[in-house]
């Protein structure tokens, strides 16, 4: 029998009717903070889009910048798999978890766990562990599959991985491994998504000057400099092990560009901006 994880967010971060939940994705795509449309025509330059970071808040604060990342990918090719590292918000289950079978359900239907990939990363990441049970309410990679599934279809596969130990140490060995599986296959065809919100509850002003020291970093591939200023400048991000993963990924891949696609506040979206949180949409080029 297939184990079917069940969305445990739809109706609160995203909407839980299926065709109320499109015309959102369509209203985020469409906003002024989001890419505007679907267009299948890549950067000049560029082969390829390995790597992006996502924000996974509710999709009416960071749906618009969320959608620039993917709507970049769809620029330059239909990847077959998506590995999908986010953090584990509730600490619950193995430290670094990976879903190593079965699909994951949405309102738009299901994807299925690409198991080869999942047995590819565990051989060479001595840091993971099978356990589906650390992924039962967590929403940082449900979010991400709406989209995934309304711009490249319910045939994609996903890898899903989730940690609350967001050390160094594990975003390098998790980094190294997905580069060499990303250049493993065909070119295009596996792409890294890091699922992380940026600072957090704190006025849209203060939010924005610490992202942006956060994402400088993030921008020049230096995760050394980018763990300092997570620390040094109590910038609250949440997901910022998947973050450190894709930067050391992306070297090792031999990324020649990475471009900050977006970054907004949910002030921007809400209109309340004593306590915001920030997003980003950073893209990752070959």
């Amino acid at each position: 029998m297939v184990r079917v994880r069940k969305p445990a967010v739809a109706g609160a971060f995203y909407e839980a009717d299926k065709d109320k939940l499109i015309k959102q994705i369509e209203w985020s795509i469409s906003h002024s903070l989001g890419p505007g449309q679907l267009i299948r025509q890549p950067r000049e330059g560029y082969k390829a889009v390995p790597i992006v970071i996502v924000p996974h808040a509710g999709y009416i604060y960071s749906g618009p910048v969320a959608a620039m990342s993917f709507v970049e990918i769809y620029r330059f090719h239909k990847p077959k798999t998506f590995i999908l590292i986010g953090p584990n918000h509730y600490g619950v289950g193995a430290p670094v978890a990976i879903y190593p079978e079965g699909t994951w359900e949405t309102p738009l239907g299901v994807v299925e766990v690409d198991s080869d990939v999942t047995k590819e990363l565990m051989s060479r990441v001595k840091y993971l562990e099978p356990d589906v049970y650390a992924f039962t309410q967590e929403h940082s990679i449900e979010v991400q599959l709406p989209f995934i599934q309304y711009i490249f279809g319910n045939d994609v596969k996903i890898v899903p991985i989730i940690i609350w130990r967001q050390t160094k140490e594990v975003a390098r060995d998790l980094g190294n491994a997905i580069a060499d599986v990303i250049s493993g296959h065909e070119l295009g065809s596996i792409v890294y998504v890091a699922s992380s919100d940026w600072n957090h509850y704190e006025p849209h002003e203060i939010t924005t000057e610490k992202d942006m020291r956060a994402i400088d970093p993030v921008l020049r591939l230096d995760e050394d400099s980018f763990f300092d200023a997570i620390e040094r400048y109590d910038v609250s991000a949440c997901g910022y092990g998947a973050i450190a993963t894709a930067i050391i990924a992306a070297k090792k891949l031999g990324v020649r560009n990475v471009i900050l696609l977006r970054h907004a506040t949910s002030g921007d979206t809400s209109g309340y901006t004593l306590e915001t949180v920030g997003y980003a949409s950073i893209a990752f080029y070959l």
